[in-house]
C-alpha cells in the first residue's frame, strides 16, 4: 500500500516498473563520477537469514568464476569513458575473503581498466578474519572493511541461525591491522532481542575498534529459511529510537537512517552511489538511463561471459523523472538531499522536478529546508525506515526471488 501510493505520487503514473530481458541498451558510462561493485558469491555456510545471492564455496568453480569475472571487467573497460573518476570500489558477497588469493588479479584488472584513486572496501565474514588474511587484503589495496557481526550476543545469533564467533575479538584484529574505516553490521528486531542487547552490541562494536555501525532491521525475505520471524513494527520502532540514545552516549553521529559513525572518519556505504557499474552474478549497474541486473546463476554467468556476452538478465529503462526519483530515494537514506549534486546529474534544481513533493514533505514535517537543499527530520527518518522495508518486501524481494528461480527471466513487473 505504501509503495503503491508513493509510486503514484512521485511517478504520476499507474504504470508498473518493468524489468525486461532486452539487452539492446547503451552502456553509457559518461557520468561525472562512477562507483564499482564486485560480487563474490561464495560462502562456506549459507546463513538462513541472508537474502543475498550466494552459493557454497567450491575451489574449481571459484577458479572458473575468477577468469569470467576478469573477462567481464575487461569487456566493460573497452567501452568506458577514459575520463571517468572512480569514486568508490566495493567487494561484497557472499564472503569475498574466500577468494583472497585471487583478489589481487581481480583488482589489477580493475586498475588496468579504470582510473581508481578512491577508497577500496570489502565485506568480511567473522570466520575469515585473521592477521594473515588482513595483511593480504591491505597489500592488495583494501583500506575499508565491513564485517557482518549481526550481533555479539550468542542468543541472538542462535535465532538467526548463525554460529557464535567472538565478534569483539575479530573487530579488534581488524582495528589493530590499521584499516581506515571499520564498519560493523548489526541487525535489530531479532526475536527476543532487548534494548540492553542492542546497547551492548553497539557499545562492544565501538569499544572494539569500529569507526561506524550499520544497524539494519531484520527483514524476513519470502525465500529465506528463517525459523523465527522479526519483531513487530512497534518493537522495532522502540529499538530504533533507543539506538539514537545510545549513539548520543557514545558521541556518534547519525550518518544515514540505519548508520551511526565517529566524527571525521570516512564513511562506508555500499548503497549510496549516484552511478555505479557492477560485476559478477546478481551485480547491478546504475547509469544515467538504465538500471540493469546480471544473471543470478553463477554457472550461467560464467558461460555467458565466456561466450563474449555481457551477462545482463534484466534491464529497467528510466524516464528522466524515474531516474531522478531513484536518486532522491537513496540520497534520502543519507538524511541529506543536496541540490548541487542533483543539479550536476540532472541539469535541474530539485524544485524543478519535485516542487510539489518537497513542499508536501515540509508540510508533513518529514523534511526541512537547508542551505544545501533539504534534510530529513526525526519524523521523516522514521517514515523512511518504514518505506524502505516496504520497498524491500514489494520490489527487491520479488525481483531477487524470481531471478534466483530463473537465470534469464522474461520480465518482472513491479507494482
Amino acid at each position: 500500500m505504501i509503495t503503491d501510493f508513493l509510486r503514484l505520487l512521485f511517478t504520476r503514473s499507474f504504470k508498473p516498473f518493468i524489468f525486461t530481458n532486452k539487452t539492446n541498451y547503451e552502456l553509457n558510462m559518461d557520468v561525472p563520477e562512477l562507483g564499482i561493485y564486485v560480487h563474490i558469491p561464495f560462502c562456506n555456510t549459507l546463513c538462513p537469514f541472508c537474502p543475498y545471492n550466494k552459493v557454497k564455496y567450491d575451489k574449481s568453480l571459484a577458479a572458473l568464476y575468477k577468469d569470467a569475472l576478469i573477462k567481464e571487467i575487461n569487456m566493460a573497460g573497452r567501452i568506458k569513458n577514459k575520463a571517468n573518476k572512480i569514486t568508490s570500489v566495493y567487494f561484497g558477497g557472499g564472503s569475498p575473503a574466500l577468494m583472497v588469493e585471487e583478489l589481487a588479479d581481480i583488482m589489477n584488472s580493475l586498475r588496468n581498466n579504470f582510473n581508481i584513486t578512491s577508497n577500496i572496501g570489502i565485506e568480511l565474514h567473522p570466520r575469515d578474519v585473521n592477521e594473515e588474511t588482513l595483511l593480504k587484503l591491505k597489500n592488495i589495496g583494501f583500506d575499508m572493511v565491513s564485517i557482518g557481526i549481526q550481533s555479539f550476543q550468542e542468543k541472538c545469533l542462535k535465532v538467526l541461525g548463525r554460529e557464535y564467533i567472538s565478534g569483539a575479538d575479530k573487530v579488534k584484529i581488524i582495528a589493530d591491522a590499521g584499516f581506515t574505516t571499520i564498519d560493523v553490521d548489526l541487525i535489530f528486531g531479532i526475536d527476543g532481542q532487548t534494548k540492553e542487547d542492542l546497547e551492548n552490541d553497539f557499545t562492544i562494536a565501538f569499544k572494539s575498534g569500529a569507526t561506524q555501525v550499520s544497524t539494519y532491521p531484520f527483514i524476513d525475505f519470502s525465500y529465506a529459511n528463517n525459523k523465527s520471524k522479526p519483531l513487530g513494527k512497534r518493537d522495532k520502532k522502540k529499538l530504533l529510537e533507543y539506538l539514537e540514545t545510545v549513539s548520543e552516549k557514545l558521541q556518534c553521529t547519525r550518518t544515514a537512517v540505519w548508520t551511526f559513525g565517529k566524527k571525521d572518519i570516512p564513511k562506508y556505504s555500499s548503497v549510496t552511489r549516484d552511478n555505479f557499474i557492477g560485476f559478477g552474478p546478481s551485480a547491478t549497474t546504475l547509469l544515467s538511463h538504465i538500471f540493469k541486473v546480471n544473471t543470478f546463476s553463477v554457472e550461467e554467468y560464467i558461460t555467458c561471459v565466456n561466450n563474449d556476452n555481457i551477462p545482463t538478465a534484466l534491464t529497467l529503462n528510466f524516464t528522466k523523472r524515474t531516474r531522478a526519483l531513484y536518486w532522491l530515494f537513496w540520497n534520502s537514506y543519507t538524511l541529506k538531499i543536496n541540490n548541487d549534486n542533483f543539479k550536476q546529474l540532472f541539469n535541474n534544481n530539485l524544485e524543478q522536478i519535485f516542487k510539489f513533493e518537497l513542499r508536501l514533505g515540509i508540510l508533513l514535517g518529514l523534511i526541512r529546508k537547508t542551505e544545501e537543499g533539504y534534510e530529513l527530520t526525526k519524523k521523516g527518518t522514521y517514515k523512511y525506515h518504514l518505506v524502505e522495508q516496504a520497498y524491500t518486501h514489494q520490489y527487491i524481494d520479488k525481483t531477487w526471488r524470481i531471478a534466483r528461480e530463473k537465470a534469464w527471466p522474461d520480465n518482472i513487473k513491479l507494482y
